[in-house]
Formats: structure tokens, sequence, C-alpha cells
């Protein structure tokens, strides 16, 4: 009998804007770039984790330009294919998105884990917009509820979302395991990922 695998649903990050001419001048001003990104969450984490794991990343509607709203659709719209005790992984503002809805919802289906990787806590960003109705209420226990284990991942030299973000959290979440990482620069742009790998593994 074929070994069933545990669904990971990956959320990617995005961005956010409070307005047209906002968004404009991101197009204008962002880096762009002919070389192949190399992303720790697409074929690093499938090397890992394959044999055991089934990996679902959605394309979320409007990276530039995301709103609470169309995540939340988009997210509802898979419901009927997850499996009981699946993993949740947001990063950026993915994790926002996760945090935001399992704080208000009760989710359908068992949670086995959720990781929540470098997600803002509010818009105290340095160089970023956190709109689209992404913001938190300032009650979260419902997000400790849905899961039955709950990691956030920080970065203490993350130029993006601030380590400060992290106590924010903290101090909201009562048995949530917060990690920040002093050996990862910047936004977890990272090729590879070790740490989550093991933990994962380690769920089941």
């Amino acid at each position: 009998m074929t070994k069933q695998k545990t669904q990971i649903f990956y959320i990617h990050g995005g961005d956010t804007f409070s307005n047209k001419a906002e968004y404009l001048r991101f197009l204008k001003t962002r880096t762009v770039s002919i070389e192949k990104k190399i992303k720790w969450s697409d074929d690093y984490l499938d090397s890992m984790l394959s044999k055991d794991f089934h990996i679902i990343r959605p394309r979320m509607p409007r990276q530039d330009g995301a709103t609470f709203k169309e995540w939340a659709i988009h997210f509802e719209r898979f419901f009927p294919k997850l499996k009981n005790n699946l993993i949740l992984i947001g990063q950026s503002l993915g994790g926002i998105f996760l945090a935001k809805y399992l704080s208000e919802n009760k989710f359908p289906k068992k949670i086995r884990s959720v990781y929540l990787i470098c997600p803002p806590y509010d818009n105290s960003l340095p160089n970023e917009t956190l709109a689209g109705g992404f913001k938190l209420k300032s009650d979260l226990s419902l997000l400790e509820k849905n899961s039955n284990k709950l990691t956030l991942l920080f970065s203490k030299n993350d130029p993006i979302v601030p380590v400060s973000h992290a106590q924010k959290y903290q101090a909201k979440l009562k048995n949530a395991n917060i990690i920040i990482y002093k050996h990862i620069n910047g936004h977890f742009q990272i090729s590879e990922f070790p740490e989550i790998a093991k933990m994962i593994k380690a769920d089941i």
C-alpha cells in the first residue's frame, strides 16, 4: 500500500500599495534581472521533502498590488482539495496573510503545523508599505488554536521586515516558537534552508 504523503501548502510573498502612484513608482524603480532566481522554496524544498510530502504552491492573485480579500478567496478555493494534518508555510506577505486568516477564521481541516517566515506584523516597515487589508487584529489567539504547532522564523539582519516585528508577535502569542537567525542575511532570499527542512521532517 502506497504511503499517503503529507501536504505542504506554501504561500509566497508579494507587495501591497496604498495607491496607484505608489505602484507605478515601484515599477519604475525596482531592480530587474535576467538571471534565474534560485529560491529555497522551489527545487531545494522538493529535493529535501518530496519523498514524504506533497508540496502545493498556489500562485496568489496579483502578487504586486495584493489584497487580503482576493488572496482569501483564492486560498479558500483549495480547501476541498486539502487533507487533514497538513502543513502551512507563509513567507513574508504570505506569512502575515496566514497570520491574519488563521486568527480570524476557523480552518476547516486539521493543521499539523504552521511556519511563518519573516512575516511583517504591521506597517512599520522601512522600505515597504503594508496595505491591501492585511492589517492584523489585536487578538491572535485563534491563530494558535488553529495550529497544533506554530513557528515564526526571522533574520536578525532583515532590511525588509526588521527583527522588532518578531518581538511584536511574541507579545501577542503565548505558545508560538519564535526563532531569530543570526547567520541568515536578508529577507530569507536564500537558495537552501536546511533548518526548516529539518523541522518539517520532524513534524511527521
